[in-house]
């Protein structure tokens, strides 16, 4: 079953804050704000939504096939997806733009602050949902706003199943076209923090969420998910890391392993069982693409 990832791939700068945003951010003073934070800790690494995903489903053993368009500065990233079994043939490249950046900084409680330049990615609409290459099943993640409208338009309208996955994307919806995204999907993944962004715009409780998809999942974290479908939540317990060093890629570490389990045809608690287990085994590693699975 090909697996095809519709989202970003992306070069991400981590800087490590040795601090606490909190102590840092005066909240009486944001209209002024002004502030500078001491990051002793940087790497480069390979990232993007769709670049995390595929090395997850490809852990997992599973086929990967993104969906996405990089910059003239790629070559080394293609080369890397490809080495790892990654089908690139529909990773199209614009010489006019660099590959999507991200500058993430991590405090010392693994909160982050994210700045994100789209490159290449704001032409990711361009590249359409290829009909032709055996796509049983999708995943719509964060990527160029016209892209993820399109893509789960196309996806819909050929009849593959996908995974709604709005991530850091959801702000560029407004309440109408989330609801939208919603009827077109199959499933929809969320984070707690997203899970609310999107109940609070388009209006929806989780359960009515849930009653327009065959099942809404929301990550917790630590506390491991809820998985909500057929009027009923279950709360899929979190599995202790062995050591917590970086948060970044979890969610796209969570969205590989939910992918691989529905290709499967497993129910979605245990794909959410498995989804809690690779994302333990993520945040115990830097980088969203440098994890390997214990047998």
């Amino acid at each position: 079953m090909s697996i095809l990832i519709c989202g970003s791939l992306a070069f991400d700068t981590i800087m490590t804050f040795e601090g606490r945003f909190a102590e840092q951010i005066l909240p009486s003073q944001l209209h002024i704000l002004n502030v500078s934070f001491l990051v002793p800790g940087l790497r480069r690494e390979y990232g993007g939504c769709a670049g995390n995903i595929a090395y997850g489903l490809r852990q997992l053993g599973s086929p990967a096939v993104p969906l996405a368009i990089v910059g003239n500065d790629a070559q080394d990233y293609l080369g890397r997806l490809q080495g790892l079994g990654v089908d690139t043939r529909f990773i199209g490249t614009t010489s006019d733009n660099y590959t999507a950046q991200a500058m993430i900084m991590t405090d010392r409680d693994n909160n982050q602050i994210t700045a994100f330049h789209p490159g290449a990615m704001s032409e990711a609409h361009a590249n359409a949902v290829p009909t032709d290459a055996a796509i049983q099943l999708a995943i719509v993640s964060p990527d160029g706003r016209d892209a993820m409208l399109q893509h789960a338009q196309q996806l819909h309208a050929a009849g593959i199943p996908f995974v709604f996955d709005p991530g850091q994307g959801l702000p560029m919806f407004n309440g109408e076209e989330l609801t939208q995204f919603i009827e077109l999907a199959t499933w929809v993944t969320v984070n707690d923090y997203e899970g609310k962004m999107l109940s609070d715009r388009t209006g929806l409780s989780f359960e009515a969420i849930a009653a327009r998809v065959k099942g809404l999942i929301v990550t917790l974290g630590e506390h491991g998910c809820e998985v909500w479908e057929q009027g009923g939540k279950t709360l899929v317990p979190g599995v202790k890391a062995a050591e917590v060093l970086d948060p970044t890629g979890c969610g796209d570490a969570f969205r590989a392993a939910l992918l691989h389990g529905l290709a499967q045809g497993w129910s979605l608690p245990r794909c959410a069982e498995l989804g809690n287990r690779i994302g333990s085994a993520k945040i115990a590693s830097r980088g969203g693409q440098n994890y390997t699975l214990a047998d």
